[in-house]
Formats: C-alpha cells, sequence, structure tokens
C-alpha cells in the first residue's frame, strides 16, 4: 500500500519525527502536524497517524497502556537516498526554477555528487498545451539574484526598494515590504505580492511580475508591525464544495497549497468546503485547474464562476459530441 505521495516529502518527515523516539503524546504528534505540515493537514493528517480502531490509520503508531504512542518498529526510519530518488533529484536540477532556490556552490556540489547517476526523465518528455510560451526566464543571472534577495526579504521581512518597467512601459520605483511569491502555471512565470512603505507605514498591496523588475535595493530597515490589516483593494474568491470520493480532498489541498484559503471539513460526509482566493488575472487558470477535478468538484459561488464553468463544459460536450459523429 502506498503510504506517502512523495517519500521525505512534508508528510514523511511529520511521520519520522513522530517515530524518532520510543514514544510520544497526542499533543505532540499535533504540534508536529501543526510546525511541519501544511495549512490543511490538520484536517486529516491526524487520523492517518494516529491508531484508528477501523484500522483507516498508517499503522506506524500503537496505543500504549498508559494512553502514550509507540512507533511499531524496532528502529526509527533512516534517512537514506535510494537511485529513484537520486535520479529524480538530477532530473530536478535541470529544472531552471527548482535552481532559483540554491546558490552556485550548493548546486556545483549537487552535480558532483549525481554526475554518475541517470535522470529519471527529461523536460523535453513533456509537453504543455495551455500554458503560454513566453515565460520567464528563470536561468537569467539577474532574475536568480532578484529572486533569492526578495526570498530573503520575506523571510526576514525586510523592507526592499524595487524598480520595475509597467506592461506600459514605465519605469516604476516604490519602497515595499515583500510577502510571498506565487508562480503562475499557465503563464509560466513567477509574481511578487508585496505591500507599499510609505511615511513609516504599510499601506496598499500589489503584485510585481518578478520578470519585470529592473533593480532591487535593500534597505537594511525591517518592518516589525501588524500585518493582519487587509489589503486596500480585496482579492477575488470562488467558494466550492469537494466530494471525498477517490482521495478528492486530499488530492485538491495539495493542488492548491500555494492558494490562500479557508478550509471546513464536513465530518460526515467527509468533504470539504474551500474557499479560494486569487488576483483576477489568475481567474481562467483557476477555472481550468477546478474543471480538472471533474465532478468530485462543486462551484458554489460566485454565480459567475458557475456560469463560466457550466459554459466550458457545455462547449467541451458539444466538441466531444461532434467529434464522435460518424460521417
Amino acid at each position: 500500500m502506498t503510504i506517502f505521495s512523495e517519500i521525505y516529502g512534508a508528510y514523511y518527515r511529520i511521520a519520522a519525527r513522530a517515530m524518532k523516539n520510543k514514544s510520544v503524546t497526542d499533543d505532540e504528534v499535533y504540534e508536529l502536524i501543526r510546525s511541519l505540515g501544511f495549512r490543511d493537514s490538520a484536517l486529516f493528517l491526524p487520523q492517518k497517524l494516529l491508531p484508528q480502531k477501523d484500522g483507516s490509520d498508517w499503522g506506524l503508531l500503537r496505543r500504549n497502556a498508559d494512553g502514550t504512542l509507540s512507533r511499531v518498529t524496532e528502529n526509527p526510519p533512516p534517512a537514506v537516498l535510494t537511485l529513484l530518488q537520486k535520479r529524480w533529484l538530477k532530473s530536478k536540477l535541470a529544472d531552471d526554477r527548482f535552481r532559483l532556490f540554491f546558490d552556485d556552490e550548493t548546486l556545483r556540489r549537487l552535480e558532483e555528487r549525481l554526475a554518475d547517476i541517470k535522470p529519471l526523465y527529461f523536460r523535453e518528455h513533456f509537453r504543455y498545451f495551455d500554458k503560454f510560451t513566453d515565460g520567464d526566464d528563470f536561468s537569467d543571472p539577474r532574475y536568480r539574484e532578484n529572486f533569492r534577495v526578495i526570498l530573503s526579504a520575506i523571510k526576514s521581512r525586510e523592507l526592499l526598494k524595487i524598480s520595475y518597467t509597467s506592461g506600459h512601459d514605465k519605469r516604476i520605483c516604490f519602497t515595499c515590504l515583500p510577502l510571498n511569491i506565487e508562480y503562475s502555471e499557465k503563464n509560466d512565470k513567477l509574481r511578487v505580492l508585496t505591500r507599499k512603505h510609505r511615511n513609516g507605514r504599510i499601506s496598499s498591496g500589489g503584485v510585481i511580475n518578478l520578470g519585470r523588475i529592473d533593480a532591487i535595493e535593500r534597505t537594511g530597515r525591517f518592518f516589525t508591525g501588524d500585518l493582519n490589516a487587509p489589503f486596500a483593494k480585496p482579492r477575488d474568491s470562488v467558494t466550492v464544495y469537494v466530494a471525498p470520493e477517490r482521495n478528492a480532498v486530499e488530492r485538491f489541498l495539495m493542488a492548491f497549497a500555494n492558494y490562500e484559503k479557508r478550509t471546513e471539513r464536513d465530518l460526515e460526509s467527509g468533504g470539504c468546503t474551500v474557499s479560494l482566493y486569487f488576483d483576477k488575472a489568475d481567474e481562467t487558470e483557476l477555472l481550468i485547474r477546478l474543471l480538472s477535478f471533474g465532478a468530485a468538484v462543486e462551484i458554489i459561488s460566485p454565480e459567475s464562476f458557475r456560469r463560466q464553468a457550466a459554459e466550458r463544459v457545455a462547449k467541451q460536450a458539444e466538441l466531444t459530441f461532434n467529434n464522435n459523429e460518424t460521417p
């Protein structure tokens, strides 16, 4: 039985930590999930790690007489790299997006260690029919440097002075606090979510295409205030219901892990109601991704989004039936 979709991924690390010591408490398991998991992991991961009467858990921990938990194995899980993992890592090294997160020295050492390993797959094996071809140049040295500066600033909450060229060829320069980096699969571009900083205060938010940034200046100043205030311009949202069939809830939450969302689990049905927040420019991309889940996902609101989904499904059905007609 497949326990983890990606060995040594987030769920593997959580399980390995839970099995590190000879005994662990329920509260410690919940804390591991909260600190190492995704925002929605607490909805289903505890039921997989903690022993269940119906045997639906992963069977990694057993309940002791004193109420604590202990691992079912004699020793904790070993940390080793299999040949399959090395081959996967060698393939990832050819992805310029993956390389953004590492400095040149780390990449050099990885390439040296994997020099004799055959890649698991090659990029030319994939053909994308629903992606624009003018994506960002992730290998550009200036792009890579800007990415790393922004990523560091997000972690440390450092204010940056950014100069970029808008879509109308207008040069814009302002001081901001970067909050997050988003990747658009359809556009193959990275975008930076920011909050402007003016007169000592954080003001309205904005989104910048990372590829349009011309220069970044580190200010050495750090924001220590409250970031819970909403954006001046609220983001759009769509609410969907995800049915529990075929692990749709887990697959959905993993597929949309990079989206800001609010989730409510229906304990009776096992389904999940999710509100996703997105930028208007990503509406078509989001709609396509939602429709890829088929009958497992129902779009609840807004009505305009439901109507767009219905129109796309009807058009696709019409094209399918017309193509299947015998001349």
